[in-house]
């Protein structure tokens, strides 16, 4: 059977689960469309974050934003690391921590500082220089030696309480030797081992010993240099000095390195008599190790906070820059002057400062498209008015040289004068009309007393009537003291306004009749009506006779003596003054018929009132 397995195989047979010889490179078409696949999804992904998210990155404003919210928050962690009390409290607590440790290990060194009973212990050099016969007292204090603490019994003790610290431990006697140092302390049976240096000594990299020197300058204006010093000069460290004199003392240094170190010194004292000193200190580095781990994790919550903070600027600015930059694309556009009318975004459900600066844009627009096609249609009406008198004018001066007869030339000259009359009253009106908005919006409102107004404009009328004209009565209603008959305004273009109610009034009153002006005060709003004794004015036409050139005369009055501006301009500066004008017909009932009858017509003018702080 091995033999037909091996035969089979050599010849090449193919098993019925194994796949045929075009079965690995389908499988790799397919793995490589898949990837080509995955490939162009992430690139159309990558295009649309970029394309939806660009716009805002290379905006000025998001620049601006980003960078202000970043500056402040390195200001922040800046002044954080700079004025961290946590290495003034680490520092306390270590020195608090080595005084308390300290005091624990020179209790047990006196101690075990004891000299022992049931032995004599006698100076030897004493013992020299004693003559024949002499001999010392072994219980003489004065003669004792002068190394009560034994380090053969101590450095036990001392390398059992240190081992498991990070600190070290020196020893000194009364005199300031060194006596014992936690460096040179070993176990019995202990194996020591010294690593070899290698043979090329790396040193510190360049930032390393920038960093290093930078720490030394700050730290050395506050902090002493720390020095090692020799065994037989223990005094020079004042702490020791401290100690051996009966109190305990601490001091901060600074190694050349530019690392802290914090040194102890307590006494060790046995029946108040000090035996010698022990000195603590910190090994270099320990207390930069817990700064910096303290440090770098304020870093790094400082560089969550600034992706959030970015993240949170971009959004932000994307809430201000899109509306802003669509704003102004809209807004050049419409400056270009594209041809169809161009709709400003409305922002209208926002609330805040880009809705309102949206909806004043937009307000501005339309105000503007309206100017352009008021203006449009003026300068349409302009021409088509001009056109009439000039159009009779001319066929006038084409006439009058063909003329034979004096009554025929008289006739053709009387029309040439009127038509130039004619032109003449058009074009001063359309003059005041045209710089109207320009006098209105460049001048500053101030109140105007509308009682003296009307009366004035009546008086100067009546002067001015001639003998059949109307006569201009004025009524002014009764009001409190605290609701004059004032607004803010143009008392000019006011006057204006009356004047041409008056004189439109005139026009249609018959000869000797009257024209009453009225004026009454609301809590908001001040009302103005001028009464004549005319026909009225037809319902259909109350709101065309306010539209520019139009007229609606007597057939008995002559053609072409009014411009049909009049109340045009009186709604204009109405309208200016954030007020309304309109016409209605006076009626009366007639007694015993029911009906009623149009005893003339009503201008009604509504102004807001002054109002005072």
């Amino acid at each position: 059977m091995a033999l037909e397995v091996e035969t089979g195989a050599q010849a090449g047979e193919t098993p019925r689960h194994e796949a045929g010889p075009d079965a690995q490179p389908a499988a790799e078409r397919v793995s490589g469309l898949r990837s080509l696949g995955q490939r162009r999804l992430r690139r159309r992904l990558r295009s649309r974050i970029g394309g939806a998210i660009g716009p805002y990155l290379t905006s000025s404003l998001t620049r601006r934003i980003l960078v202000l919210n970043l500056a402040g928050l390195c200001a922040l962690v800046g002044g954080i690391l700079y004025l961290n009390q946590f290495r003034a409290g680490l520092i306390d607590a270590r020195t608090q921590s080595l005084l308390t440790q300290g005091e624990i290990i020179a209790g047990a060194i006196a101690a075990s500082a004891t000299v022992e009973t049931d032995g004599l212990m006698v100076d030897p050099e004493q013992l020299l220089q004693l003559q024949a016969g002499e001999s010392i007292s072994p219980t003489d204090g004065s003669r004792l030696i002068d190394f009560p603490i034994n380090p053969e019994r101590v450095a036990p003790v001392l390398r059992r309480l240190i081992s498991p610290t990070r600190t070290r431990a020196r020893i000194y006697d009364p005199e300031g030797i060194l006596i014992l140092d936690s460096r040179h302390l070993y176990a019995r049976g202990q194996i020591l081992r010294f690593d070899l240096p290698p043979p090329t000594t790396e040193e510190p990299g360049l930032w390393d010993k920038f960093w290093a020197d930078v720490k030394l300058w700050f730290r050395r204006g506050d902090l002493p240099l720390y020095e090692e010093i020799g065994a037989g000069n223990g005094r020079a460290y004042p702490e020791v000095e401290a100690a051996l004199a009966g109190s305990p003392a601490s001091v901060v240094r600074v190694s050349p390195r530019g690392e802290l170190i914090v040194s102890v010194a307590v006494p060790v004292q046995r029946f108040r008599a000090v035996l010698g000193s022990l000195l603590l200190s910190t090994q270099g580095g320990d207390i930069d190790a817990i700064v910096r781990a303290e440090r770098v994790g304020i870093v790094r919550v400082f560089l969550v906070a600034a992706t959030v903070t970015m993240v949170l600027s971009i959004l932000l600015a994307g809430t201000i820059a899109g509306p802003v930059r669509r704003l102004a694309a809209a807004a050049e556009r419409v400056r270009r002057g594209i041809k169809s009318r161009e709709e400003i975004p409305q922002f209208s459900e926002r609330r805040d400062e880009i809705g309102h600066l949206a909806r004043a844009l937009r307000d501005m627009t339309n105000a503007l498209y309206n100017r352009m096609d008021a203006i449009e249609t003026f300068a349409a009406d302009v021409a088509h008015e001009l056109k009439n008198p000039l159009t009779s004018l001319r066929s006038a001066v084409e006439t009058l040289p063909l003329a034979r007869q004096p009554e025929a030339r008289e006739r053709l000259m009387e029309v040439i004068q009127h038509d130039v009359r004619r032109l003449d009253r058009l074009i001063t009106d359309i003059s005041d009309a045209s710089r109207l908005d320009a006098e209105l919006a460049r001048t500053d409102a101030e109140p105007v007393d509308v009682s003296a107004l009307l009366l004035g404009v009546a008086d100067l009328a009546n002067e001015r009537a001639n003998a059949d004209d109307a006569r201009v009565e004025v009524l002014l209603h009764p009001t409190r003291r605290d609701h004059p008959y004032r607004v803010l305004g143009h008392d000019s273009r006011l006057g204006q306004v009356i004047n041409n109610l008056i004189d439109n009034a005139r026009s249609f009153s018959p000869p000797g009749g009257k024209v009453v002006i009225q004026a009454s005060r609301t809590a908001d709003m001040v009302e103005i009506t001028v009464d004549d004794e005319g026909p009225g004015v037809r319902p259909e036409l109350q709101d065309r006779i306010f539209e520019r050139f139009y007229t609606d005369r007597p057939e008995a009055e002559g053609f072409g003596n009014n411009s049909g501006l009049g109340l045009s301009i009186s709604r204009q500066i109405v309208e200016a003054h954030r007020g309304t004008i309109s016409v209605v017909n006076r009626e009366k009932k007639v007694t015993g018929t029911g009906e009623t009858r149009v005893e003339g017509a009503r201008f009604v003018v509504r102004l807001p009132a002054e109002t005072r702080g």
